[in-house]
């Protein structure tokens, strides 16, 4: 099994799908920009297409969970996500706009096949004591498309418009098909094996999710980080056009923070048990709150920098969360732990985005000084539920 499709092979595929995930957002976001000219518009667009995976995640993990061939039911869905994404593009400008957010927001159902539906087969491809650093390098994917995708749709955005920055995205996400078509298959002995509906296989699911400590911690501290991360996503349009002299620049800081989170990684790749994944998850996202304070100040420089810091912290943090879910994951939910994990967090985002929006019309600094406290609130919730966890009877 593990002959016929490599490692290297499953991290070609999933840096493919995920840059084009990773360039969709800000690419959607710039184009509903530029042709609605609000940042409010800009931001509801981007909220759309990434809430509904709070629905789309779990059913999706479930189905995979469940199917022989999990790699042709993660093609699909990357196909229908990549048209989408198309139908999302005419529909700017040509139809009401309530009409394309809802649009986005079917197609964010599939969002999760991106992130952890790939994920979830990893142990399938990479057995055993190879498993940590196989995590690490999954991790990395996620930095590697987080600096090419903003950096191409800044850099497309630039050159040929935000539309044709949609357009590549959809490209880079057709390419992983056929990587994703050959994912392993499921062991003969687990086909067929599930007696149970796919209604009991969710209730399963959220017990394991809310049930053990450990995962429970890590989810939640994770979603409230990425409700902070969507409000800095927010912010991108207008810290390019104020502060970097040009909306197109914004989108630059995205991949600069995909530069450090791909080095912490790498750091993490190389020594992947030096530090507990558990204690890992909640200093990451202080060092996050202290990288978006630091935003506020104003200078190019200095946001470069909080940029570099804040990815810093959010690489890491994603690695060590893969790494709970593998551990604290039964076999036979793994796919819907991390689709619904990854849907919760995608969610997360998208409310952020939506909250933001409306901030940063009003002050910009505010919406930072905003998403760095909700990123010190994330520390505070892991430590929280600890607290409250082991204070029952």
């Amino acid at each position: 099994m593990t002959r016929r499709y490599s490692l290297c092979l499953y991290l070609v595929g999933a840096v493919a799908a995920r840059a084009g995930d990773e360039m969709s957002g800000p690419a959607l976001m710039l184009a509903g920009f530029t042709l609605a000219g609000s940042t409010v518009e800009a931001a509801s667009l981007l909220a759309g297409i990434t809430i509904s995976a709070a629905v789309g995640g779990p059913v999706l993990g479930a189905l995979l969970d469940r199917a022989g061939r999990p790699g042709h039911l993660l093609a699909g869905a990357l196909v229908l996500y990549a048209a989408g994404l198309g139908t999302i593009l005419v529909g700017l400008g040509r139809l009401p706009f309530a009409v394309t957010i809802l649009i986005a927001v079917v197609t964010g159902l599939l969002g999760p096949a991106l992130s952890g539906g790939w994920t979830a087969q990893l142990p399938r491809v990479v057995l055993g004591d190879h498993l940590p650093r196989a995590n690490a390098l999954d991790a990395m994917t996620f930095s590697v498309a987080g600096l090419a995708g903003p950096a191409l749709a800044g850099g497309v955005t630039q050159a040929s418009g935000a539309p044709s920055a949609v357009v590549v995205s959809v490209v880079l996400i057709a390419l992983a098909l056929p990587t994703a078509w050959r994912l392993p298959a499921r062991p003969g002995q687990a086909r067929g094996a599930r007696t149970t509906s796919v209604i009991s296989d969710l209730a399963a699911g959220t017990r394991t999710i809310v049930g053990r400590p450990s995962l429970a911690r890590a989810t939640l501290t994770s979603v409230v980080s990425c409700v902070s991360q969507g409000m800095l996503t927010a912010c991108i349009p207008l810290l390019g056009e104020r502060v970097l002299g040009g909306v197109g620049r914004g989108a630059v800081l995205l991949s600069c923070a995909a530069v450090s989170a791909l080095v912490a990684n790498a750091v993490l790749a190389r020594f992947p048990r030096s530090v507990a994944p558990d204690t890992i998850i909640w200093v990451s996202v202080l060092v996050q709150a202290a990288a978006l304070a630091l935003a506020t100040v104003g200078s190019p420089v200095v946001l470069v920098v909080a940029v570099l810091i804040a990815g810093a912290g959010e690489g890491p943090q994603l690695a060590a969360l893969f790494a709970i879910r593998h551990r604290e994951a039964p076999e036979h939910l793994r796919s819907q732990i991390f689709t619904t994990g990854a849907s919760l967090k995608i969610t997360g985002f998208a409310l952020g985005a939506a909250v933001a929006g409306p901030v940063v019309g009003w002050s910009l600094p505010g919406a930072l000084a905003l998403a760095a406290s909700v990123a010190a609130l994330a520390a505070l919730a892991f430590f929280a539920y600890r607290v409250g966890y082991h204070g029952r009877p």
